[in-house]
């Protein structure tokens, strides 16, 4: 059992934290709004702290959980930052999906401290983060990654490394690009079936068995069809992580041209609203 800071209340942090928590861990917490932070601690039993450097304050193990490459490098770095309270050895683990190029960055800067750094984004969402069913794809120097796994998998269905530092961010692009299309086709799928006057329920327990069936199908097709959108990751977190791919794909000459299409379809589901709907309403505008 490990002291252990975890950075970043969200959806997927708050329940992740308290896996670690349950799994006999001595956790502190941080989080932008203190206030989260503390509602945590007082239902998990742990610490919470003011500022990032007071949280790694001797941990040997430092998670993430943020928004954005902006938001990563805030709570890394700085006189306040998590970096400046961290003891040489330690390790910061970092599951916020950002540019590969900033985890380049952070883990040179790292490095530098004597620190090592892991990145390990992941996939599974907010479900798989109350369940403890996350897959998470790992990028860092392989002694990094061997004492870091058994304490990630205190939340992990699969934690794997990938390569070195920036390998588990490319490796979370291509499930994004992955189930970018997905949604799509499934979108049009479903609102193909209404439009036919079919009953949807009935056209997906027959298609699921075969070769277009998929978890999107088999957990989001109900509430697609109902026009239920409140079920987890955010359009706009999606539209975060897809500028990540076309940048990344322009960086390294990948053609995504579906990927690029469906990025302006989450634009447009954004125009009507529903920037806080779940990646499934990409069906809203094709049935509006």
């Amino acid at each position: 059992m490990a002291k252990l800071a975890f950075l970043g209340m969200g959806v997927m942090g708050y329940p992740m934290a308290g896996h670690l928590q349950s799994a006999g861990h001595d956790v502190t917490v941080y989080n932008r709004t203190a206030e989260k932070a503390r509602k945590w601690a007082g239902q998990h039993g742990g610490g919470s702290a003011s500022t990032p450097r007071e949280a790694a304050a001797g941990a040997a193990f430092v998670m993430s959980c943020v928004g954005n490459d902006d938001d990563l490098r805030s709570v890394c770095l700085g006189e306040d930052g998590a970096f400046a309270g961290m003891e040489k050895g330690a390790i910061f683990v970092d599951h916020t999906t950002v540019s590969a190029a900033v985890t380049r960055e952070l883990a040179e800067a790292a490095r530098k401290a004597g620190l090592g750094y892991v990145d390990a984004p992941i996939s599974g969402g907010q479900a798989g983060a109350e369940n403890g069913q996350l897959s998470v794809m790992c990028g860092g120097d392989q002694d990094d990654f061997d004492r870091a796994a058994p304490v990630i998998g205190a939340y992990a269905k699969i934690c794997r490394r990938l390569g070195d530092v920036g390998a588990g961010q490319i490796t979370k692009m291509c499930n994004q690009i992955a189930i970018a299309g997905l949604v799509q086709g499934l979108s049009e799928s479903l609102a193909f079936a209404q439009k036919a006057g079919l009953d949807t329920a009935q056209v997906v327990e027959v298609i699921s068995q075969g070769a277009a069936g998929s978890w999107q199908m088999a957990n989001r097709h109900e509430t697609m069809a109902a026009g239920e959108f409140d079920h987890g990751f955010a359009v706009d977190w999606m539209r975060k992580d897809l500028a990540i791919c076309l940048a990344a794909g322009d960086e390294i000459g990948a053609l995504l041209p579906v990927t690029a299409l469906v990025d302006q379809f989450y634009k447009e589901v954004q125009t009507m609203g529903g920037g806080r709907w779940d990646t499934s309403s990409l069906i809203a505008r094709l049935v509006k």
